[in-house]
């Protein structure tokens, strides 16, 4: 009988490879036009093959397999597709809107799974970034749990994960993995450095990521993944416009031909007479990336980004102003001018399959001069009555030369995988402020105009140098269970040249302060299976104290660096046959000398430590899709931000120089629950469509220290609606209309306190967006 068994299973054998053929093809992302490599291409109908042939397609997204029959098409995060099989295929996966597990590379610069990763970190894929349309960054970092982008308008902004809503350097923005700014240079304001035309994915880390990324990633790391070039050719133009004169054009485009590879786009923004007096700005942003396969082990990647932001800063709103709704700015002359160029050069060598080395170069041009509302500022006697105003005007400028080096070796035993890497960033910046005269009409609470005095405030020049050293090994004791175990040494030297005559300055004329740290990391992952699992984490995070704060003339106590403990517990299951999926973080951050904005009682800031913080929550997420035509998505976190150690040392005229202690309040600007949520519809019977209404809110929080003023906080509600023509005489056309801040609410992005009353950051009302594009491709 086994005989005879075997030779059916050989006829069948033969009848297969009788109406098979050769089949050949190319798979590409269905938005990006890039190739896919790792997808698994099969027969569709298994049942007849003794041994079914599964292969997976190359770096070039490129295939060949014997098929007489349809086959699929699966990889991890792209919807499933079954195809009838043809000469020379042209296959796109559409990115899937529910991803139980992504693909990820900012857990550790190497691609992996998320349930490898035994830290909080969320994607944005290509899909959620066509849908939203967005004309900021918030826009889209507001969908991922535990981040509260703030809006300052004309794409500023300032930001709270796992934090309260704070101007210090306590997150690293990096793109392709290298951070936008160098070490201790003004880097909570960086994202208007971005080209949002040009980015694929974006990745967040919430939590510190110093033991492999260094200092500034405390309260979390975001990574902004562009462009590579598509395979075959793809164009894509769009324009864009709402009912507050906002324009916007987009163009971008690619091809590859052999081993060459080249992409470009960009954007150009135009604001004039803003819902809010006094915001016009104008953008300019674009990116190229060109590649070059040597073979199918060595690639070189070369890049390069240009930002050009020039934007009127209308500063905030007192109460009368902000509850009117007049939004009439105090002043017509304060402004930012920024200019940003960064290349980078990296070459990836595979050494085999279980070793691999990529070492990049980067260069960086950037130049910041401004006249801060900020720090425009009223003198009062000890009586609390008006003398004067004055003002600064400023220019920060740094020229970076680095290098960034990883190398990956997997082993055998235990299935175990060493990475150690090398970073090198030289960054000799300039600083000068100068000191302006500001003219005021008291009766009008309006600033008319300035002088400069030609008085410098601060005139420096510093040679910043940061090395770092890190390893991390990940080893699995058993299939279920991965370990992971990380340590990076940062040191950061300023170096440190005062342009001002010693009488004029506290300042010496020469001065080197170092920062270092030891930053460790030890996580593990288990994974339950069917995609379910949990993992935990002991992380430890620091931030050196940026050169502004350190030499500026306005700072008045010297800063210590700051260090955070993190302990860390999350889990993630899929329910429902798969359509629904859920992820949970525990977080408690625990700081020591964090350092703190001090409100002083001119309504400036400065910024001190604090002996003493805890911020301790849950982050939650929450994706259903009951059928193919509807995803649900949550997003929220819950936090208590509090004050373990803190004091601040004031004056006044009847009690002389006294100290409040905070000891166990709420740190102020800190909302207890963000939430997130979107309801997306795409009708199957009309291919293309979608809406989407969304729900942001952010809870009332205090606005002071002393925990005696508060923000009632905001509820909004945004609807999005678009349509991709897909019929053959249309296709390839695109038009959306976006509608922020439905009830037209309002709210205020933030909420500051002082003594002298209370200033208010004004949300936009009720904004309609329209927009058509064109895109063409090769396939």
């Amino acid at each position: 009988m086994k005989r005879y068994y075997l030779i059916v299973i050989f006829f069948i054998g033969l009848i297969h490879t009788a109406f098979s053929q050769q089949i050949t093809g190319t798979v590409v992302d269905a938005i990006t036009h890039e190739a896919l490599q790792g997808v698994m291409v099969r027969m569709a109908d298994t049942s007849s093959l003794a041994r079914p042939i599964a292969i997976a397609t190359d770096r070039k997204g490129k295939f060949t397999i014997n098929a007489g029959k349809p086959l699929k098409f699966s990889m991890v995060g792209y919807v499933t597709q079954i195809i009838k099989p043809a000469d020379h295929m042209q296959v796109m996966l559409q990115p899937s809107s529910l991803d139980l597990q992504p693909v990820i590379v900012t857990a550790s610069r190497e691609k992996q799974a998320r349930q490898d990763a035994p830290i909080a970190i969320s994607k944005i894929n290509s899909v959620q970034i066509q849908d939203t349309k967005a004309t900021a960054l918030y826009q889209l970092l507001n969908k991922v749990s535990g981040v509260y982008m703030v809006d300052l308008g004309n794409e500023q902004h300032t930001m709270a994960i796992r934090q309260p809503i704070t101007y210090n350097a306590l997150y690293l923005y990096m793109e392709d993995g290298l951070p936008i700014r160098p070490t201790g240079i003004f880097n909570h304001n960086s994202l208007y450095e971005i080209n949002m035309s040009g980015v694929k994915d974006i990745e967040v880390i919430k939590g510190p990521a110093s033991s492999l990324y260094g200092s500034n990633s405390v309260g979390g790391a975001i990574n902004f993944i562009t462009q590579s070039p598509p395979s075959g050719y793809a164009a894509n133009a769009s324009v864009q416009g709402d009912n507050y004169h906002y324009r916007r054009v987009d163009a971008n485009g690619g091809f590859t031909d052999g081993k060459f590879g080249l992409y470009a786009g960009g954007y150009a923004a135009h604001q004039s007479d803003g819902w809010q007096n006094y915001t016009n700005f104008d953008k300019y942003s674009g990116n190229l990336k060109a590649t070059y396969d040597f073979d199918n082990n060595t690639k070189l990647t070369g890049a390069a980004s240009y930002n050009y932001l020039n934007t009127q800063t209308p500063g905030s709103l007192d109460s009368a102003r902000f509850y009117s709704r007049t939004y009439s700015s105090s002043q017509r002359f304060t402004y930012r001018k920024v200019e940003a160029f960064r290349t980078s050069l990296r070459l990836d060598h595979a050494w085999s399959a279980k070793s691999s080395t990529f070492i990049t170069a980067f260069f960086r041009d950037n130049s910041t001069a401004q006249l801060p509302s900020y720090y425009i500022a009223d003198v009062r006697d000890a009586n609390g009555k008006y003398v004067s105003s004055n003002g600064q005007v400023n220019d920060q400028r740094f020229r970076s030369y680095g290098l960034l080096a990883q190398h990956r070796t997997d082993f055998d035993f235990l299935h175990s995988r060493i990475i150690v890497g090398a970073y090198l960033d030289d960054s000799p910046s300039s600083y000068y402020a100068q000191y302006l005269n500001v003219n005021k009409d008291q009766a009008n609470n309006y600033y008319t105009g300035f002088t400069n005095t030609g008085t410098y405030i601060d005139d420096y020049r510093i040679k910043l140098f940061n090395t770092a050293a890190y390893a991390q090994y990940e080893m699995k004791p058993f299939e279920a269970l991965r370990i992971v175990a990380g340590l990076r040494y940062d040191r950061v030297h300023y170096d440190f040249t005062n342009g001002l005559p010693s009488t004029n300055t506290k300042y010496k004329q020469q001065e080197a302060n170092n920062f270092n740290i030891l930053a460790p990391k030890l996580g593990f992952t288990y994974n339950l299976g069917t995609n379910k699992g949990f993992y935990g984490n002991f992380s430890v995070g620091f931030q050196p104290p940026e050169t502004g704060d350190l030499y500026s003339s306005r700072q008045l106590v010297p800063l210590k660096q700051a260090t955070f403990d993190n302990y860390e517990l999350g889990g993630w299951f899929s329910a429902l046959n798969k359509k629904m999926y859920f992820e949970l973080s525990l977080f408690d951050l625990e700081g020591r000398n964090e350092i703190i904005s001090q409100l002083l009682p001119d309504n400036t800031t400065q910024n001190q430590n604090a002996g003493a913080t805890r911020h301790r929550g849950i982050e939650y997420s929450v994706t259903y899709a009951p059928v193919q035509d509807l995803t649900f998505r949550f997003s929220g976190t819950n936090a208590i931000h509090t004050y373990v150690h803190y004091s601040e040392v004031l004056s006044s005229s009847t009690r002389g120089t006294y100290s409040i202690v905070y000891d166990g309040n709420r740190m102020n600007n800190a909302p207890a629950w963000i939430a997130n949520s979107e309801l997306t519809y795409k009708p199957h019977f009309l291919p293309g469509f979608r809406i989407a209404p969304e729900w942001q809110h952010i809870n009332h929080y205090f606005t002071d220290p002393a925990n005696t003023k508060t923000y009632s906080g905001y509820d909004i509600a945004n609807l999005r609606f678009g349509y991709d023509c897909k019929q053959t005489g249309l296709k390839g056309l695109g038009i959306w209309l976006n509608v922020l801040n439905v009830t037209n609410k309002l709210y205020a992005t933030t909420v500051t306190s002082s003594q002298y009353g209370d200033t208010y950051n004004a949300a936009p009302p009720r904004i309609y967006t329209l927009g058509v594009s064109y895109a063409i491709s090769k396939y």
